[in-house]
């Protein structure tokens, strides 16, 4: 697990490469559609920027929001919602100055922070938890939304540094609750994924007692291998392609029992 301070260096890393991502964007660029319901490349921009406003103090913006927009599914993403319509009217270059000037505030704060600090007790998107807790989320949001842009823009990057790892590897780790909950994997089976670059890792699960658990080292025979390149299984966790899509493409590949892996895949869109 990353130390403190390697958290907040993969922070500011990413945060870095998103600002640098948007220097020298037009305005029609930065309204370009982005692959995240609902929001342009500039409306990715202004989610970072809310939280970290938030947590240095800035009320939650009052601005209306429709009942009926599909991609709100509850109150947090009314709140998200909220920040993103009171900055609607604003320019891209407007809306980078905020990010630039917030996210250096923040690292500013978290630099000076001791261990005791970020052990303190802290709110997170998953519940009650530390600053810790809540920096990993951040990096795991952060670079999330960095790709949203980036694919927006057919301008790619970022793929394989330490917050892609990092966030890669806690999609990797809700493996056992999609093999066990959402696709009811029988008693016995083992399941390995195997994600090919940009950032290559591999991770298996087996059904115990019928939970499922991690399975170290994967197994060569294993009941079902899925195969997917890492970038496109990010965005198949994320809600940002259809399994239905990748299956039909090759995307990704099952090998061995096909029907419940295609239901592993069908399940893997899980942050939707």
């Amino acid at each position: 697990m990353a130390s403190n301070r390697e958290l907040v260096d993969m922070l500011d890393e990413v945060w870095t490469s998103t600002a640098a991502l948007g220097d020298g964007l037009d305005e029609s660029e930065w309204k370009q559609p982005s692959e995240c319901p609902g929001w342009t490349v500039q409306d990715n921009l202004v989610h970072l920027t809310a939280l970290e406003r938030f947590i240095l103090g800035d009320p939650l913006p009052t601005e209306d929001v429709p009942d009926d927009l599909p991609h709100v599914k509850n109150d947090i993403g009314k709140a998200n919602e909220r920040w993103i319509q009171s900055r609607r009217s604003w320019s891209g270059a407007d809306a980078l100055a905020e990010f630039r000037a917030a996210t250096a505030t923040r690292i500013e704060q978290l630099r000076a922070l001791d261990d005791s600090g970020f052990a303190a007790d802290s709110w997170t998107p998953m519940g009650p938890g530390t600053v810790a807790d809540l920096l990993r989320f951040r990096i795991f949001d952060s670079w999330v939304h960095e790709q949203d842009m980036r694919r927006a823009l057919d301008r790619p990057g970022d793929v394989d540094s330490a917050a892609a790892r990092h966030s890669l590897d806690m999609m990797v780790g809700v493996l056992p609750y999609i093999v066990g909950k959402k696709a009811g994997a029988p008693e016995g089976s083992t399941v390995v994924l195997a994600l090919t670059g940009p950032v290559p890792t591999t991770a298996a699960v087996q059904v115990v007692e019928g939970r499922a658990r991690p399975l170290d080292p994967a197994p060569s025979d294993a009941t079902v291998t899925l195969t997917i390149a890492s970038d496109e299984f990010a965005r198949l966790a994320c809600g940002r392609s259809e399994p239905g899509e990748a299956l039909v493409t090759g995307t990704v590949t099952v090998d061995g029992d096909v029907e419940l892996g295609r239901e592993i895949v069908r399940q893997l869109n899980y942050m939707f």
